[in-house]
Formats: structure tokens, sequence, C-alpha cells
């Protein structure tokens, strides 16, 4: 095993924005899980097995053999919401999971109670709660949110803590050189209170940074996505990753594009579009909130099937994304894609493909997966952007000032998530991502 990688010990903290159906999805799961009561499925840290070495030398290991995880017994719970709902509530409320698969952790759950949001109404118009810092400034949030993770890591005795955004996707913040470019930049509009350019999950990015704790955004806000969030990890030696946890749709368009590319088929339009009932539905319902979460649907296609690559199969395709707000479906997605191809001679053919899923269901997993492995990037000594967790994101991050173009193509993204297990392992990345 690689010396490099501090153990896992002692207890993790997860602090999760956001308390409603996701969060409550995975903090449940979590619970049930380790009493026995449930199975983490779709965790691929929990189940997955890689292969570490070559020829006769070859060995298939799950990630805890691998590398040093925290185990799901040493996680201790937080959140921070808008409604003043507890855990137990909020999962009754979201109605995702059955109430028999909920109250084996009732207690626990019930003992999660949000501590008050950094919120600011004109960033998500759809939510009503009261349960917030009202009048706080941008640098007051800052400072109430760094007092709650050392508060909250005192209160239990933790070890370290991670920060995960599992909260609503906020209006499009557009990337401002003069304030998102470099940390002082951003220091300072956030000590002027500067409200156009400081989205409040920028606070809890910048507190988690500035706390020793990695941060992790699971919607598609700009937040970490900007060069003085990049200082500032890199300063304070932590990770970060982002954007979007990838559930749905996306999941398929990754997976199922580099099919199309690889069999060298054309494409001349991919339509998607959704069907969704929950909190996350209701706040992208707003346009504003829509255009940061088309921002990154719209961004997956066009780095597996690149017209400059091959003029005679992707030249001027049609991508339209679509999210339409249902109430009777709830949590309960549906993603329609309809996809026009064209081959031989130049021959249409269609493809469609109906996804009923259920979007916590997809997330939480992901949510455990990628709190584990930023704590695992942490210990390693990892900061930055974490490339390697572009597996579970939607709209990976990358530096886009140096025109690096990111890397959207599922199967390349799992060689990048295997070889840096291996390199954390003390083993060779002996995967080409070509």
């Amino acid at each position: 095993m690689a010396q490099s990688v501090k153990p896992a010990e002692g207890k993790l903290g997860v602090m999760v924005v956001g308390n409603g159906a996701v969060a409550t999805t995975f903090m449940t799961g979590v619970l049930m899980a380790r009493k026995g009561l449930a199975k983490p499925i779709g965790s691929m840290t929990q189940y997955d097995k890689i292969r570490v070495g070559k020829g006769a030398d070859a060995k298939y290991l799950p990630y805890d053999q691998i590398v040093p995880m925290a185990k799901l017994d040493d996680i201790v719970f937080a959140t921070w919401d808008v409604y003043p709902a507890n855990a137990y509530e909020s999962a009754i409320n979201a109605e995702v999971l059955k109430e028999k698969d909920i109250n084996p952790v009732k207690d626990e759950l019930e003992a999660i109670v949000p501590m008050k949001a950094a919120f600011d109404h004109d960033y998500a118009k759809r939510l009503d709660g009261e349960n917030y810092m009202k009048g706080a400034t941008r640098w007051e949030m800052v400072e109430n949110l760094r007092a709650d993770i050392r508060n909250f890591k005192a209160a239990h005795n933790l070890n370290r803590v991670v920060v995960l955004w599992a909260a609503s996707t906020e209006v499009y913040v557009p990337v401002d050189e003069n304030v998102h470019y470099t940390l002082a930049a951003l220091e300072a509009a956030m000590k002027a209170d500067d409200r156009q350019h400081i989205a409040p999950s920028m606070c809890y990015a910048y507190a988690a940074l500035s706390e020793g704790a990695p941060f992790i955004m699971g919607a598609p806000n700009t937040t970490v996505d900007i060069p003085a969030m990049w200082e500032l990890s890199e300063k304070t030696g932590m990770p970060i990753a982002g954007k979007d946890f990838k559930t749905g749709q996306t999941l398929v368009k990754s997976g199922f594009a580099p099919i199309i590319g690889t069999r060298c088929l054309g494409l001349s339009g991919w339509f998607s579009t959704n069907i969704l009932g929950n909190r996350d539905g209701l706040v992208l319902d707003e346009p504003a909130n829509f255009r940061t979460k088309e921002v990154s649907k719209l961004s997956t296609l066009e780095s597996i099937l690149v017209p400059e690559n091959q003029p005679d199969l992707y030249t001027n395709y049609f991508h339209k994304v679509r999210i339409n707000y249902y109430p009777p479906r709830n949590d309960n997605k549906e993603g329609w894609d309809n996809i026009d191809i064209f081959g031989w001679m130049g021959y249409p053919m269609q493809i469609k493909i109906n996804f009923l899923c259920r979007d916590s269901i997809l997330a939480a997993p992901l949510c455990l997966d990628l709190v584990l492995l930023s704590d695992l990037a942490a210990r390693a000594g990892r900061h930055g952007i974490q490339r390697f967790l572009s597996f579970f994101l939607k709209s990976p991050m990358h530096d886009y000032t140096q025109n690096e173009v990111p890397v959207n193509h599922l199967f390349q993204q799992y060689v990048m998530l295997k070889n840096a297990l291996r390199e954390m392992g003390g083993y060779e990345a002996d995967e080409p991502i070509d």
C-alpha cells in the first residue's frame, strides 16, 4: 500500500448542504446499510473491484483493499437547510423511500436537525423556507458556516470532515474574470457583499476549504468551477469535485454516445427531455435556474462526438435538452431520448431510450462514493480539481482557462478513476486513456 496515503482513522463528518430527497435518501441508506438492513447497491466504493498488477500478478480487488477507505460505521451526518424539518421528517415528506425502510433508523435521523442555511431567495425563488441566516452578508455567511463546521467537528470528536452540496440548482452565475479569477478578488467581493457575483454556494465552498474539508458540488452551480476556488483549494491543500451528479439521462448519454462514435455512425440530432416532480424539478421550473442545468447537460455530447475529428459524421448535429416540472411524478424522473443517426450511404435511423429512473435512488450511491473518494484524495495529499471523480459527475470540472477539454466519455472516465486508485494504492497506473 502506498505510504503517501494517511490511514482513515477516527470519525468522518459528512456535512450535507440540503436536507431534501437526495440528502435524506443518502443518509437513510448509509444508516440502514451499516445496520445490515439494506444494501448500498449502486455504490462503486462498496461493490466495484478493479485490477491491480498485470499478467501473473493481476488481482481484482475491492477499493478498500487497494487504498485505506473510511467505513460506513465511521460516518457522522450533519445538514444545512432552509426548511427546519429534521432528516426523519424530511425523508418521510420526500416520499422516495417507504416508511418501513426509514423507521429502523428513525432515532438517528431525528437527531440530524438542519442548521441555518446560507441562503438568498434571489438564487432559488421557488424555495420559501425560513431556516436561514436572515440579513447575513456574504462574508457573515462564510464566518457562520466556518463556525458550524468547527462546532460539529468538536461536538462529535471528528477526525475529518467532507462537505457535500445536495441542494437545489442556483440561478446561473456567469464566470466574471474580475471577480472569479483570483482568490483575492473573490474574497474582496465576499467582503463587499457582492450578491450578484457571489452565490450562497460559494460561501459553503469557501468555508469548507478554509476549514480543511474537501468540497463536492452536486448541482450544476458555478461554485467551485472558477480559478479563485482552484487557488483556494491549492492553498488549503484540499480537493474539490464537481459538478452535478450524473444520475439518469446524462449517464445514459455518456455511456451510449461512445457506441455511436466507436461504431463510426453519424449523428443528426439528439433530443433529451425529462419530467420530474420533486423539489429539484420545482426549482428548475424557474428559467434562470434551468439555464444552469442546461449548460451542464449540453456539454456532455460535444466532447464525445467531436466535429473536428469526424466532419462527415458530426458536423451540425442538433442537440436539445428540456426539463419539465410535473408534480405527480415526484422523485420518479422519466427521461426520454430521441436520437437521429445515419449510417451507410447516409441512410437515416432512430434510437429511442426511455429511462424511468428514481432520481434520489441513483444519486445516493454517488453521494457516498464522492464523499469517501474525496476523503481519500485529501488523505493522499491531492488538492485542486479531482478529475478522477469525473465518472460521477455530469459536467466534469476542467481548466477552461487553458482550453482543457473535459473527458465526458464514460469508459474513459472509468479508466481515470481506476488509474487514480492504482496510483494511490502504490500500483502502476497502467491503463491508457485513448
